[in-house]
């Protein structure tokens, strides 16, 4: 009888083994993942845990109001750049239309006159738009022709470059050629203006 008690014995203690051992492999992943976690390097004294405010403050986590505010502020910008390109049309328009006008009668009218200064006005806004700032924007001597015919016809292909520069430029890029093809625009009405 001894040697079956030994016997039980023995399986009670083989079982039991396997039991602990079974115990400690089930917890290990636990165990290791409680260990990575404690690797962690601790956090700033001052920063504490994270409540609601600091997440709505953290750029990582998008609040709806932020969210809303960005979409509202690329919208407006959208909304600018879409103007600008419909300046640079009408300046190209109202440049078209002072050409034939004047190609047909010789002279300018009063309408001509407000189409002048308007297309100034508009060529400012873009310039402005572009980057560039108010200056003296005398004529360059390249873009006054010898007659006053000739001058009308390059302030129109001069407008219509730039209503192409202006359609090809991205939003938010400072460009510094259609602030130079503005300014030479601005330059050429501003002779015509003075010249009438």
């Amino acid at each position: 009888m001894s040697s079956m008690v030994k016997s039980n014995r023995l399986r009670s203690g083989i079982t039991q083994s396997l039991f602990a051992a079974a115990f400690i492999f089930a917890l290990a992943p636990y165990a290791f993942g409680q260990d990575a976690t404690q690797r962690k390097p601790p956090p700033d004294p001052g920063e504490g845990t994270i409540t609601s405010s600091k997440k709505e403050s953290d750029p990582r986590f998008g609040s709806p109001e932020n969210e809303m505010r960005t979409k509202a502020a690329l919208k407006e910008e959208k909304k600018k750049y879409e103007e600008n390109l419909g300046r640079a049309r009408e300046v190209s328009e109202l440049a078209a239309q002072l050409s034939e006008g004047f190609e047909s009668r010789k002279a300018f009218t009063s309408e001509d006159n407000k189409r002048l200064e308007k297309l100034e006005k508009l060529t400012k806004r873009i310039r402005n738009e572009a980057g560039g700032s108010d200056s003296d924007s005398d004529a360059d001597l390249k873009d006054i022709c010898a007659t006053m015919i000739e001058t009308v016809k390059h302030l129109a292909e001069m407008a219509e470059e730039l209503h192409k520069m202006v359609d090809k430029t991205p939003r938010n890029v400072i460009s510094a050629a259609v602030i130079d093809q503005a300014n030479r625009v601005i330059g050429v009405t501003q002779h015509l203006r003075s010249s009438r």
